[in-house]
């Protein structure tokens, strides 16, 4: 994709950051516990291992700080909880012996252009088999060429674009694709809710937002529904007052936002002041406590697509829950949370079956994922290095998200 961008010099914070590490290091020697740090400033680091053979080293590239913080968080708590949870095993079997698992996770400040970077650090000095992240398209579509280039595997937990994949074939996903998710969305819409007159509100700028609106749209007039308006916007406005009147003036039944929590509880509020009663809809980028916490009762009758429901429980969901509530003081994960622990897990299945982590040995039994029993449903990754899997719809009653319907491939 972009070319490479040389990676910025030590700032004197950095060479403090590596100092600190260093003592953490002499002070754990002898220990059997592998490294598990971050740059972030929500995740210090917890310690680290001396250098080991004995070690496997993985990076998790995420939106720690930022506008999209929550989908990074999430997403390094789920990959920890896999992490802990293998390394409780005795780590990885490779060629007759466990390796315990080191993950260093490396901020993005939800910012595309410092992907490049952060993941160019995790390969050349951190010296990682394995890369796992992002989770906004846009950004993985910068990060995922470095990897690319370097041979080193990649799986996105939770970028849909489907340009993602095209990137190379060390780049993988555990999650849906757009024309999928946008392709159930329309269903539930058209077949569930009864509509057929929707208005699509798109963040053009947005890999994601731009083509999932652009899938859905397609689909619901496939059914035999009708666009009635198409309206865009910028990340981070404030006022949709505009917008919004113009789109009610064409008189849709049901309104379309597939875009960032950080922007959707803004437009739900101002919907419902302008008297907009009909139901709204998202995908997967509306899938964070902030947009509850932000939105309040104006999200009382929405719906949006997600990768998982946490009230319509499997044995691996529950199992999940239990799991991480313990590990989180009580918090129950959201589907970012578990595509981390699941994107986390095909990693590991796919180390084991290699028997190595060369690059190139991983990468092909990435490729041959069949049937992988996820939080979020079973997992296969077909020639495109997507993942096949089902896609449910939650929607707000009652001030919770609730199970309401699931759309197979």
């Amino acid at each position: 994709m972009r070319p490479a961008v040389s990676l910025p010099a030590l700032t004197a914070r950095s060479a403090l950051t590596l100092a600190a590490s260093a003592l953490l290091a002499l002070a754990s020697c002898g220990k059997n516990e592998p490294a598990s740090t971050s740059t972030a400033p929500a995740h210090k680091p917890e310690g680290a291992a001396a250098p080991s053979a004995d070690v496997i080293k993985i990076g998790h590239y995420g939106s720690l700080t930022g506008a999209e913080a929550t989908f990074g968080r999430s997403t390094d708590e789920g990959i920890r909880l896999a992490v802990k949870e293998v390394n409780e095993r005795g780590g990885v079997p490779l060629g007759g012996k466990k390796m315990k698992v080191a993950l260093t996770s490396e901020d993005t400040e939800s910012k595309a252009e410092k992907a490049g970077d952060v993941v160019r650090k995790l390969i050349d000095k951190e010296h990682v088999v394995a890369v796992l992240g992002e989770v906004a398209s846009s950004i993985t579509l910068e990060g995922a060429p470095v990897c690319q280039r370097a041979k080193v595997p990649t799986i996105t937990p939770s970028s849909t674009n489907t340009e993602v994949t095209k990137v190379g074939d060390y780049v993988f996903r555990v999650c849906f694709i757009d024309p999928f998710q946008g392709y159930a969305g329309a269903k539930f819409a058209y077949e569930d809710l009864k509509v057929r007159k929707i208005a699509l509100l798109v963040d053009k700028a947005s890999a994601y937002s731009d083509q999932l609106s652009s899938e859905y749209g397609k689909a619901f007039e496939a059914m035999g529904g009708k666009v009635v308006a198409t309206v865009d916007y910028t990340k981070g406005e404030k006022d949709f007052n505009a917008r919004l009147t113009s789109l009610r003036e064409k008189g849709p039944e049901l309104i379309f936002i597939p875009g960032y929590y950080t922007d959707v509880a803004n437009v739900l509020i101002q919907a419902r002041a302008l008297g907009m009663k009909m139901p709204i809809m998202g995908g997967d980028g509306w899938d964070s406590e902030d947009l509850a916490k932000n939105a309040g009762d104006a999200l009382e009758g929405c719906f949006y697509t997600n990768h998982y429901a946490p009230d319509n429980p499997t044995p691996e969901i529950t199992a999940f829950l239990a799991a991480y509530g313990t590990e989180y003081n009580g918090k129950v994960p959201d589907g970012l949370a578990a595509l981390g622990y699941d994107a986390a897990n095909v990693l590991f299945a796919a180390m084991e079956h290699a028997g190595s982590t060369d690059g190139k040995a991983v990468r092909d039994q990435i490729a041959k994922t069949v049937g992988h029993k996820g939080v979020t449903g079973s997992i296969t990754i077909n020639e495109q290095r997507d993942a096949v899997k089902p896609i449910v719809v939650l929607e707000r009653k009652g001030g919770k998200w609730v199970f309401r319907a699931q759309v197979n491939p």
